[in-house]
């Protein structure tokens, strides 16, 4: 686990000057490694926690995380991600704000971790708010090298840390049929799940061209008139390569658990499967896990952990979806921790 004030370079912690000039602070607000998507909606919700320290679970290249810090002179942040490339590019966007920024190289999984072992860092201050934006960037899907996307020939990795763990392609070389098939139909492909399964394993591809081929060929003509064929493929890939449906269940924990009463949580979803996860881990602990008849009464004693903030989840505007498409499949769940 590595962090940095601001500048990571290997083996070393760096805090970055400002910037010395307004071209500078143009070249940085000019990064455009992701566009933030819900970004008002975000820096709204935790506008009561104007002043301490933020937690940005998901920090990609630092778009929430620079809104949130323009939004009060008083506010500090600890970002985590576990992308190399993300960390380094949100060194260069948040350069600006100095010693106000944390970038800890690490999995949302491990927040407590992360949280305990920056105390110089927090000099004592709780964590008053944390956010999960999840899933994979913009600059992640057009990044060709990385293997995330079928619109570039690349390598077929597509791992969010490129130093650890197996490759898409490794996973495919191993894998069982039905293995497969069942996380093919997980992620939403029924109807060619199987015959999808047979063509992939059967040659092996390694490169997303060849993964794409692979599909096209199992998949008739007429029934590819709904978005690209290959989507949910390289979704369902992209997951368990990452481990994101374990991750998801541990970083919602590790959020609550870092949080200080009072603190708020917010959860940026893109697809069903996720939206399900984040819905059901929030409604359960905002009932204390209470499974009780709802007309009789809650009789087991089970305490809420937090308060839901909305009943249902936030969803991108129509202006902010014309300007960044990617925004409409977004979903906003946000929570409020109990007081003690």
């Amino acid at each position: 686990m590595r962090s940095l004030a601001i500048t990571e370079r290997e083996g070393a912690i760096f805090s970055a000057r400002p910037p010395r000039s307004v071209i500078e602070r143009l070249q940085m607000a000019q990064d455009n490694y992701h566009q933030p998507v819900l970004e008002r909606e975000i820096v709204g919700f935790f506008a009561s926690q104007s002043a301490g320290v933020l937690l940005d679970a998901t920090l990609g290249g630092g778009g929430h995380a620079a809104s949130l810090l323009a939004a009060s002179s008083e506010r500090r942040l600890i970002g985590i991600d576990r992308d190399p490339d993300a960390r380094a590019a949100a060194a260069r966007r948040l350069a600006l704000y100095g010693d106000r920024v944390r970038i800890v190289g690490a999995t949302f999984a491990t927040m407590l971790e992360v949280v305990a072992a920056q105390a110089d860092f927090l000099n004592g201050e709780p964590i008053l708010g944390v956010l999960m934006d999840l899933g994979v960037s913009s600059h992640q899907l057009d990044e060709s090298s990385r293997g995330f996307s079928f619109r570039a020939d690349a390598p077929l990795d597509m791992r969010m840390d490129p130093t650890q763990g197996i490759t898409a392609a490794h996973y495919l070389a191993t894998a069982e049929l039905h293995e497969f098939v069942r996380l093919l139909r997980a992620n939403g492909e029924d109807r060619f799940a199987g015959a999808i399964a047979r063509s992939v394993l059967e040659r092996q591809p390694q490169t997303t061209n060849e993964l794409t081929e692979a599909v096209e060929r199992a998949v008739p003509m007429a029934a590819r008139r709904r978005g690209h064929v290959a989507t949910r493929v390289f979704q369902a890939l992209r997951i368990v390569v990452n481990d994101e449906v374990d991750q998801l269940d541990l970083g919602l924990d590790a959020a609550l658990n870092v949080l200080a009463p009072g603190g708020l949580l917010a959860v940026i979803s893109y697809h069903s499967g996720e939206d399900r996860a984040v819905k059901a881990a929030l409604h359960e602990a905002a009932t204390g896990g209470c499974h009780c008849s709802y007309e009789l009464g809650c009789v087991c004693g089970a305490v809420p952990r937090i308060h839901l903030r909305r009943a249902s989840a936030q969803l991108a505007s129509a202006s902010e979806i014309e300007v960044n498409p990617r925004a409409r499949s977004a979903r906003l769940r946000t929570a409020q921790k109990v007081l003690a």
